[in-house]
């Protein structure tokens, strides 16, 4: 038996998220198929990240045993045959018994992008959140201050999350702005908020309601200096809405 260490990226629109579901599409059930097909074997994937419906990844990591005698590099052309075109295996390596890729995760980073007023991209559709709002960057960079750091963030945790402690260390929350993008070799002259969110471990739906409080700080709903109030309220309801699924990526993870 060996594990092996994969890296992949997907494009979660058409998607019932990371996780095996009955009657549902998702990207583990298509992985755990493509890898059947090729070993034979009906394997266990442990991903680092289990990303939502309707959410991307740049860089998700996934980890499984198996008897194969394949080479890293043969299973992952192999498996790619037997995948999806919106998801691809794009590393696959041998690896220690002992990794995990949640546990042994030193950091996560999620990234979302908000498509602000202006010039439009139908390019943005299926990877932006389309905000009909002029937002202020300064405010929501003074709301992010407090943000990060280790605190309860049980303000930000949707209702069905199945962590015990509400505790996480936001080691970074960075907020940027381009009036630009480039899409397979096309610029686009459309502004766009970038929100990176690096931390150890996230609640569910966590980063999209950080994003949510977040735009409702950059229109003017809510105040630089409420929201400290209200992450020690730990109330769900007082942190605004939570932004949509297409807007956020599984975009780094550091071991």
């Amino acid at each position: 038996m060996k594990n092996i260490k994969i890296v992949l990226q997907y494009d979660g629109t058409d998607y019932s998220g990371w996780q095996v579901q009955k009657k549902e599409k998702t990207i583990q059930s298509l992985l755990s198929d493509a890898v059947l097909a090729v070993t034979k074997e009906k394997v266990k994937i442990t991903g680092a990240g289990r990303t939502d419906a309707g959410v991307h990844a740049f860089g998700q990591v996934a980890v499984f045993g198996t008897e194969s005698d394949l080479e890293p590099s043969v299973f992952l052309r192999a498996v790619n045959a037997h995948l999806p075109d919106d998801i691809r295996v794009v590393k696959a390596a041998a690896c220690p018994e002992d990794f995990h890729p949640r546990f042994s995760a030193k950091n996560k980073t999620y990234s979302y992008i908000v498509s602000c007023p202006g010039a439009y991209s139908v390019f943005l559709k299926r990877y932006s959140w389309q905000v009909p709002y002029e937002l202020n960057m300064a405010r929501m960079r003074k709301a992010a201050k407090v943000i990060a750091g280790r605190q309860d963030f049980s303000c930000f945790r949707a209702s069905g999350c199945s962590s015990k402690n509400a505790v996480r260390n936001i080691k970074g929350l960075t907020i940027s702005k381009t009036n630009s993008f480039g899409f397979l070799g096309f610029k686009f002259n459309a502004p766009l908020i970038k929100i990176s969110v690096q931390g150890d471990a996230f609640l569910r739906y966590m980063v999209r309601n950080i994003t949510g409080l977040l735009v409702e700080v950059g229109r003017g709903k809510v105040q630089p200096g409420e929201v400290k109030e209200i992450i020690h309220s730990k109330d769900r309801r007082l942190s605004g809405p939570t932004a949509p699924a297409q807007g956020l990526f599984l975009e780094r993870i550091v071991y």
